[in-house]
């Protein structure tokens, strides 16, 4: 399994910024190895390329977190998948036009043209996926409503949809992270911003009223996490919207021991087929 750091320039955030990808293109399996003995190994890349999940961190994260806190690298070497990690910041993945922070053109955009330039990504709509984690299950639900073009699934574990409550945020708090001066900071007045491109179901019943297709959902939530609530009304909006969403649910709150076990879950129910699993350190084929 090839774990490749990436520094690319991004033209929406006028800066370098780090991403990690997962790419099984050097996955050995037996075949492969008997092959190689004789000379006859060649790359390990599926038909039309890689069928690929763009995968965001939450707060306080970066693109190392998904590597180091799940085991998403086994999973998507054993089923062919590949995974793009970015860092994204404490800025929700949306746009901050005064600052040139376009996290979400760079999310929607730029990162997808990027890496399909760089590795052998499928360029299909049907193999391209978008999913993360709290801060990055709701960046990953605007942007794959806001380029439903290029993502035909959205998967979020555990997601911060908590723009209901802006409008009645003070600075009265302890956290800095659920102050109205962060939150304006981030994501503009927040009194406007229910209703706006930065509000997922809004997005997500745009869409139904384009006609366009629509992408598939999976959302998953610990009974446990203060997000649960939240999380049940996105899964109602949506249901009532007419998306196709795959909910679970199960013991656990905000924390790697729910999101290390559902995003095994995601993976399985992305459409990636069957494949086998390489030779590794933890199958070494003894």
């Amino acid at each position: 399994m090839a774990l490749i750091t990436v520094n690319l320039f991004s033209g929406s955030l006028m800066r370098t910024v780090p991403v990690n990808v997962i790419l099984p293109v050097d996955k050995q399996t037996d075949a492969l190895m008997r092959d190689g003995a004789t000379g006859a190994f060649s790359p390990h890349v599926p038909d039309g390329g890689f069928k690929t999940l763009y995968l965001l961190h939450g707060i306080f994260g970066n693109y190392t977190d998904w590597v180091s806190g799940s085991c998403i690298q086994r999973w998507a070497e054993e089923r062919d998948l590949a995974v793009v990690m970015p860092s994204g910041d404490n800025r929700a993945y949306v746009d901050q036009p005064a600052s040139h922070d376009y996290y979400g053109r760079f999310i929607g955009e730029e990162l997808v043209a990027l890496t399909r330039a760089m590795f052998p990504l499928s360029t299909r709509r049907e193999d391209t996926f978008i999913g993360g984690l709290s801060m990055g299950g709701y960046g990953a639900f605007r942007n794959g409503f806001r380029y439903a073009g290029t993502f035909g699934r959205i998967a979020s574990l555990s997601g911060a949809f908590l723009v209901d409550g802006f409008a009645e945020r003070t600075d009265d708090v302890s956290r800095f992270f659920e102050s109205r001066a962060f939150t304006e900071a981030v994501y503009g007045d927040a009194d406007a911003v229910r209703g706006s491109d930065k509000d997922p179901t809004w997005l997500a019943e745009q869409l139904v009223e384009s006609g366009a297709p629509l992408p598939e959902i999976y959302l998953a939530c610990g009974v446990d996490d203060g997000l649960y609530e939240a999380n049940l009304e996105t899964l109602r909006r949506l249901r009532a919207l007419g998306y196709d969403v795959t909910y679970e649910e199960g013991p656990g709150g905000h924390n790697w021991a729910f999101w290390n076990r559902y995003i095994e879950h995601v993976v399985e129910w992305l459409p990636l087929g069957d494949a086998q699993a390489g030779v590794n350190s933890g199958n070494v084929g003894l």
